[in-house]
């Protein structure tokens, strides 16, 4: 009997839970798969038909037409545009002061800076929706606090959303509101992770603040600051919460990015097999993007454990 025969033979003997162990074991990850492969494939699926949710019974096969209507629609290019502006100067303005915040409090530690540091986390708990109704309460030209204080320097019911000029500054200035906290939680903790003798090498020698922020600081921080441009960035690029309770897309099509396009075309006018490839366009460029970003924060990560 060979050895190969012998280890079946033992092999067989085993408990059948134990022969299952290995499948078993996969299973979680089996099972996960197929759960983002199906509604993927039933999206593209989908997105070369021609349903309607009022009539689903007319659906046909209809290949690419939808995707060459998009991407011919001077619509669909607006709304490219307006995510991308969106996430790039919210997502900025979140990354610095996030980052200064955090250094500016890190650097003494007292009751009061433990106090701001609670605070400074409570945006993040509500909830998009519920940070807007608040916004709009704050802003309001008959009871808003904030026109109060406007009124006094001279500013007299500035319009906020309900400007085309204004309404993309007003959606940005919620959303920085309410995710900054989560960008100077990342930071706070990085910061707090960093070795000290370094610092107190630099601080011996007589070192500047900027100079040990420029040489000592922000290069340790950078695997960090990373994390938090990637959840933020790909969260930014797809934001519907903020900018539908806000306007609905408007004024116009001010703010008519690709989530919001997308669920106008699916759920409003239930043209479905439209608004796929909205969906599935906007998850490639985040997919892409976010690629890009790993790929850099491994690199920076590596570097920065002197790898």
């Amino acid at each position: 009997m060979s050895t190969n025969d012998v280890d079946m033979s033992v092999y067989n003997r085993r408990p059948l839970w134990l022969r299952l162990r290995p499948y078993l074991i996969i299973l979680p990850a089996l099972a996960l798969t197929i759960g983002i492969l199906y509604p993927f494939i039933t999206a593209i699926y989908y997105s070369l038909t021609s349903l309607n949710l009022q009539r689903p019974h007319t659906m046909r096969f209809i290949w690419f037409n939808n995707w060459i209507r998009m991407f011919s629609d001077r619509a669909f290019w607006h709304a490219v545009r307006v995510t991308l502006q969106y996430a790039i100067i919210a997502t900025g303005l979140e990354m610095a002061l996030g980052l200064g915040v955090a250094l500016l409090i890190t650097r003494r530690d007292s009751w009061f800076t433990r106090l701001l540091k609670v605070s400074l986390v409570f945006p993040l708990m509500i909830a998009p929706v519920v940070a807007v109704i608040i916004w709009q309460l704050m802003t309001s030209n008959s009871i808003g606090i904030i026109e109060k204080l406007l009124n006094i320097f001279g500013i007299y019911n500035f319009p906020w959303a309900s400007s085309a000029k204004t309404a993309m500054f007003t959606a940005i200035l919620i959303d920085v509101w309410v995710y900054t906290p989560f960008i100077f939680i990342l930071v706070v903790a990085g910061i707090n992770s960093l070795p000290k003798s370094p610092f107190e090498a630099a601080k011996v020698d007589g070192a500047s603040d900027w100079f040990t922020f420029k040489n000592l600081t922000l290069p340790m921080l950078k695997p960090f600051l990373y994390i938090a441009l990637i959840f933020r960035l790909m969260a930014a690029m797809q934001e519907y919460a903020i900018i539908f309770s806000l306007t609905r897309g408007g004024p116009g099509d001010t703010l008519m990015n690709l989530s919001v396009s997308a669920y106008i075309r699916g759920f409003t006018q239930y043209r479905f097999g439209q608004m796929i490839p909205y969906v599935l366009f906007l998850w490639v460029v985040i997919f892409i993007v976010s690629q890009i970003l790993v790929r850099r924060w491994l690199k920076v990560q590596k570097q920065a454990a002197g790898r």
